[in-house]
């Protein structure tokens, strides 16, 4: 059967309502002078240095870090107490490790006055996060093609531990066992605790989950955590994080069983990675970003080596101009400094131009695609038409029709219209007698969209009333609506198409009789439901979905055109099983259910996350930039077809429509795991790179990126679109412009010649046109791009690097001419 995702941040005003119970304090992150860990270089006296270099992890063990970590503790306790008396303010979390500060609540006047205070860098009002809401092993040839090389799926993905900021973990999921598969040993590197369960005592631990805590702070200090919801643990009281760590990481061959069908078995992209919980996110407020930056910080110091972020910003921070330096990406920016490869959702504001929430190059933004499954099912009619619909279920009886019986005709009572009966959510206010042994016919309206009615409930509704099956008619429908399906164990549809649902009307009134007053007669129309359990596999798949976020990328929150492509990569992101917390009430559909089939680029993200595991697993010592290199060099811009990649997006009537997709949809490509894991060439970077594109940005303040990075801008590249990334983006091209990269051999000695095309208002060409590379060799190349016409839109185009041993490494061109 069928849903729709309603807006995910529908909360907000319980949640404001929340605050002014509160009163006037709220939750400030502050930042304040002196090096984190993760960059101290031993200038204070006592103290040796604990700084890291680019992608090195640090050490938490080691006596120089624990004690500048008390010190820089001390100074923070020691800067609020010289400020506030004791009891007029709280300290909820310290940073330490990524970035030096702290979070606490306060009133308005105290923010002021911390502002003014000597050593204080910034002071930012902290603001929400949300959540950004199988088959896709075999889609993506993970089984034949990736998992052998590593040993099969029973290693794929050993040792290496992914990190999960998001809702918790339900750990006694099949997918998280750890009974049937050979045993776990310890790693060494990872040295994250694991909260105890506080009603049963059991540790949230077994070896598959390495790791589990919770960051509740900010959100208890709101005024909006609610406990017996919530729960003041790892658990999942939302659903969100067990399926997206199932996606990554969860074991493998899981058969997903609903209603007594198995609809398939469950797989994580490397199902042998171990999962470390950070659970940051909560079931109707979200999250706030001083608990997420803690539970980053605490992942880092840990030592994940991957973290996969399925959650974003509500809206633009207030104090920070510079998309790139909100607290969010500059405690990632440390993280990647750290060594951890990071893959964030991109977000759903899709398919609007700019609405991305993920900008930073240090990240890897996931975009979202369909991939090749359809679940189709179709309602026939006694007067011979066929109406296609949606509807995950069974078949009525083969060779059998039914009466059909609308719930408004089945009223028990006709003055309970205040229940809206159509959308059969009450089975106690319809007519047993009527409905028993035929079909009820409901309407979706927009309490399905909101969650209030759910098609879980229809079927339970049909169930106890003894009908054998259920219709949903969609008689009018807003722009935009999504409909998903979902699995119910009574023969059910959904029709969605409004002129479908008329003529399933039209048949209806003209089949049953009425007397004057309008009630029934006798009911004549009759029907039959098809089986929808089965998928239909299409080759124009992969698709981008309708509500995947979508670039250009911006540099600032004036929403200006940054010169670097964001999404970088695309992965299956839309109806999605994986597994699903019985306490779960995220998608109101799969309540109570051990698995749930959803989409969001929040089920993209751990597809990266999980593929980025397997790279890191055969190449332990590659930086997080030559992971995310390896992912976009290698994916493909074709669909299963061999045609080029479609965006779903609306067409003028608001009605859904195939157009042909772009890098500002996809980025790179669809990610293609098998050729990831052999690249040929890498754009690596490190954190110095990274200094070098914010200092060269233009508009950024260089006292903003020494407030976050704790380093001066004494580093340039001439112009931001030099930056070693595996594309190019130039949104403001005046004439011509020459931009360089540099590519690194991680394979045999191999010469490859370097093609280019692009759209034919800029010129594009590659110097030199041919190179050869020994093993691990370093040589750069530029790519000059031309205005030869001004159109007012960006040009599309690439740069294609032929290796003579079969290596294939492409990055795409983004350009907008502005003057010949």
């Amino acid at each position: 059967m069928v849903k729709m995702r309603a807006a995910e941040f529908g909360c907000a005003v319980a949640v404001l309502f929340a605050l002014l119970i509160v009163g006037r304090a709220d939750v400030y992150i502050v930042t304040i002078e002196g090096e984190p860990i993760i960059s101290y270089k031993g200038d204070v006296d006592g103290f040796e240095a604990t700084a890291v270099e680019s992608d090195e992890k640090i050490d938490p063990t080691s006596e120089s870090v624990t004690s500048y970590a008390r010190h820089l503790e001390s100074k923070h306790d020691m800067l609020l107490g010289m400020l506030f008396e004791q009891g007029t303010y709280q300290k909820l979390y310290s940073y330490q490790h990524l970035i030096n500060g702290f979070a606490v609540h306060i009133s308005h006047e105290q923010a002021e006055k911390l502002m003014r205070a000597p050593g204080v860098k910034s002071v930012e009002r902290d603001w929400k996060v949300r959540r950004l809401t199988t088959h896709t092993p075999q889609f993506l040839g993970l089984p034949t093609g990736v998992w052998p090389t590593g040993g099969g799926f029973d290693r794929a993905g050993e040792n290496i531990v992914i990190g999960f900021v998001d809702s918790g973990i339900y750990p006694q999921h099949p997918s998280f066992a750890s009974y049937n598969s050979d045993p776990y040993g310890p790693v060494p590197k990872y040295r994250g605790k694991c909260e105890v369960d506080p009603d049963t005592k059991r540790s949230f631990c077994n070896g598959k989950i390495i790791g589990a805590h919770h960051f509740a702070k900010a959100a208890i200090a709101a005024g909006v955590f609610n406990p017996s919801i919530d729960f003041a643990s790892p658990m999942d009281g939302d659903g969100h994080g067990s399926h997206t760590a199932a996606i990554a990481a969860g074991n493998n061959g899981i058969p997903v069983k609903m209603h007594g069908h198995e609809f398939g078995k469950a797989s994580g992209m490397a199902p042998r990675a171990r999962i470390a919980v950070y659970k940051a996110l909560y079931r109707l407020f979200g999250g706030f970003v001083a608990d997420v930056v803690a539970a980053i910080d605490q992942a880092v110091y840990d030592g994940v080596d991957i973290l996969s972020l399925s959650v974003g910003p509500n809206s633009p921070p207030a104090t920070t101009r510079t998309t790139y330096l909100n607290p969010f990406d500059a405690t990632l920016l440390s993280a990647v400094k750290a060594g951890v490869f990071v893959a964030q959702a991109a977000g759903n504001g899709g398919p609007f131009p700019k609405t991305l929430v993920s900008y930073s190059p240090w990240i890897a933004s996931v975009a979202a695609a369909i991939d090749d499954r359809r679940y189709k099912n179709h309602l026939m009619l006694g007067n011979g038409k066929i109406l296609a619909g949606i509807g995950l279920s069974p078949s009525t009886h083969p060779n059998r029709t039914y009466t059909l019986v609308a719930a408004n005709d089945a009223l028990l009572d006709s003055s309970v219209v205040k229940y809206s009966p159509s959308d059969c959510q009450k089975p106690e206010v319809l007519n047993k007698n009527l409905v028993q042994g035929n079909i009820l016919l409901c309407g979706y309206s927009f309490n399905f969209v909101v969650g209030t009615a759910s098609i879980k409930k229809v079927s339970e509704t049909a169930k106890s009333l003894g009908a054998i099956g259920f219709v949903l008619a969609v008689e009018n429908v807003s722009p935009g609506t999504k409909f998903d399906p979902v699995p119910v164990g009574v023969p059910g549809i959904l029709i969605t198409d409004v002129s479908k649902s008329l003529d399933l009307i039209d048949y209806y009134n003209i089949s049953t009789s009425r007397d004057w007053t309008g009630r029934v007669k006798s009911f004549k129309g009759i029907g039959s439901i098809g089986d929808g359990l089965m998928p239909i596999l299409h080759k124009s798949a992969p698709l981008v979905a309708l509500f995947s976020a979508r670039g250009p990328n911006i540099k600032d929150f004036s929403f200006q055109d940054a010169d670097l492509l964001k999404p970088d990569i695309l992965a299956p992101g839309s109806l999605i099983w994986a597994a699903w917390s019985p306490n779960g009430t995220d998608e109101p559909d799969y309540v109570g259910e051990g698995f749930a089939m959803i989409s969001g680029t929040s089920m993209a993200a751990p597809h990266i996350a999980g593929i980025a595991a397997l790279i890191k697993q055969k190449h332990p010592h590659w930086s997080p930039a030559a992971i995310k290199s390896a992912l976009m060099t290698t994916s493909t811009t074709l669909d299963r077809a061999g045609r080029p990649l479609q965006a779903q997006q609306y067409s003028e009537t608001q009605a859904m429509k195939l157009v042909s997709a772009t890098p500002f949809d996809y980025g790179s490509g669809h990610v293609d795991p098998r050729a990831a894991l052999d690249p040929g060439l890498i754009f690596d970077v490190g954190y110095q790179d990274y200094l070098g594109f914010l200092c060269t940005t233009p508009g950024i303040d260089a006292r903003e990126i020494r407030n976050y990075t704790n380093c001066a801008c004494n580093y340039t590249i001439g112009h931001p679109s030099n930056f070693n990334s595996p594309s190019i983006t130039v949104s403001h091209l005046v004439r011509s412009q020459t931009v360089t990269r540099t590519v690194t051999n991680v394979a045999e000695q191999e010469t490859y010649v370097i093609t280019t095309r692009m759209a034919p208002a800029i010129a594009i060409e590659a110097n030199p046109p041919a190179m050869t590379l020994k093993p691990g060799a370093s040589r750069r190349f530029s790519v000059t791009l031309t205005v030869r016409s001004v159109t007012g839109a960006y040009s599309f185009g690439e740069v294609l690097m032929k290796g003579n041993r079969g290596h294939k490494v492409r990055i795409p061109v983004v350009a907008m001419g502005y003057q010949r």
